[in-house]
């Protein structure tokens, strides 16, 4: 484009759209990335969760479901961890982003592996403490936030604000 000059302007800059998988456990996890995903607007997003009734709710992007498992649950996280390899490997993000709780941590963990970058967000129902799996991923992910100041701390995880 040529200013009034005769001068080239500089090329807008706008951000590359990138792929973005957004993981999360239900319920309240579930409710916190969606209150987040307008942050996702301008990119190509797949959201997996562990509810099909949850798909509405995802609009027009990728939805994919898998087995919730918790720390108790450890006969099942190799069902888990291998269907979210696979939604890795059908997506190949350039970033992952959870709200937790332990299949937000494997995602994080095996899209971190892959080549991704990673965001964590802990729950803002975690007060007194971090989540037992924000409390994991923080060496992991490349931005790990928390939604209580008070838990925040120099060398993370951050707080920028609340989701609720």
């Amino acid at each position: 484009m040529i200013n009034k000059t005769g001068a080239k302007k500089p090329a807008e800059v706008r951000p590359k759209k990138k792929k973005l998988l957004a993981v999360s456990s239900g319920g309240g996890h579930w409710v916190e990335l969606l209150r987040i995903a307008p942050a996702f607007d301008g990119h190509d997003v797949a959201f997996a969760t562990v509810d099909e009734a949850y798909r509405s709710k995802a609009g027009a992007a990728r939805f994919y479901t898998f087995r919730d498992v918790t720390r108790w649950d450890k006969w099942y996280w190799a069902q888990t961890i291998a269907k979210l390899m696979w939604i890795l490997l059908r997506e190949r993000p350039d970033v992952v982003v959870s709200t937790g709780a332990l299949p937000g941590y494997f995602a994080l963990r095996l899209g971190k592996w892959s080549g991704a970058r990673t965001i964590w967000i802990d729950s803002i129902a975690n007060v007194e403490e971090l989540s037992m799996s924000g409390q994991k991923i923080g060496k992991h992910a490349d931005l790990w936030l928390t939604q209580w100041e008070h838990l925040s701390r120099p060398d993370g995880p951050f707080y920028w604000g609340a989701v609720l």
